[in-house]
């Protein structure tokens, strides 16, 4: 069995890579820049830019099962070539937002979506099995407040009481790895939350606690915290996150304990992963 993990650059992708890796199965690190990886002794590197749809043919040719990153700009052309290659099966990255009722005009949603619709036509044309995996709100999202938190700064928020489901990154590669080793698992989309719903304000609180910085939250407008992520986030997935934000505010969002039964353990709490990243919100 040798398995291509794409996205090795990436928290969850670089994590599974180590459980493969230590489990003795042979994989394939795969990246934009292989160059840049630091794999495990033993472990092959190939490029794959998924917006390159030249690199698929070689980075497929001899593999088993994929890890995949949502990237849809060429999916139809993986897909064909994933069929060509023989490879039997395929776990992607998706995303909760897939589920909302407006995915399709999501900006942040439609992507992810569109590589579950090729993946999910072409496991029904028999091509190869494929399970998604639908992950919520990372817990690395908060090192965006990193900078502010070391500078001595409030964390400006445009709703500080909205909730999310923050899951570490170490879990959602534990279920990858699940899915991929065990094939009753295959098949099947897997909601994946972290065990608390937390508001901005409570995972601040958690960060001060666990960490010894300062972490104050700073109420903004939508229209001043939009002026302030102009530089680098478009204006389209801006309103996504305002409207996604808004209609979280002071709502607890719904958990699942689908990572303890895939894993055979509760997932990581927001407090935990703080505790694993603190040194990045210290000075």
């Amino acid at each position: 069995m040798t398995v291509l993990v794409t996205g090795c650059r990436g928290r969850v992708g670089s994590a599974l890579l180590e459980l493969l890796h230590g489990a003795g199965i042979k994989t394939r690190a795969a990246s934009k820049n292989p160059a840049d990886l630091s794999p495990p002794d033993g472990v092959d590197t190939v490029r794959c830019d998924l917006s390159d749809p030249t690199h698929f043919e070689a980075a497929l040719d001899g593999v088993d099962s994929v890890f995949l990153y949502a990237e849809a700009s060429h999916i139809d052309a993986f897909v064909s070539q994933a069929r060509a290659a023989g490879v039997r099966h395929v776990a992607l990255l998706s995303s909760s937002s897939v589920l909302a009722p407006d995915a399709a005009q999501n900006p942040i949603a439609a992507s992810h979506l569109a590589v579950e619709r090729a993946l999910a036509t072409a496991a029904a044309d028999g091509a190869f099995e494929a399970t998604h995996l639908q992950p919520g709100a990372f817990a690395t999202n908060a090192l965006q407040w990193a900078w502010a938190i070391t500078a001595s700064r409030p964390v400006e928020l445009p709703y500080p009481g909205s909730h999310g489901d923050p899951i570490h990154e170490k879990d959602v590669a534990e279920a990858a790895f699940a899915v991929l080793t065990e094939p009753r698992l295959r098949g099947s989309s897997y909601l994946l939350t972290g065990p608390e719903s937390l508001d901005f304000t409570a995972q601040l609180a958690i960060l001060a606690e666990v960490t010894g910085q300062a972490a104050t939250p700073a109420a903004v407008t939508p229209e001043q915290w939009k002026k302030s992520v102009a530089d680098y986030l478009p204006e389209t997935f801006a309103d996504a996150l305002l409207s996604y934000w808004a209609s979280h505010d002071g709502r607890p969002v719904p958990l699942t304990r689908t990572v303890e039964e895939l894993t055979g353990h509760p997932a990581r709490t927001f407090a935990e992963w703080a505790g694993d990243h603190a040194d990045a919100f210290r000075p």
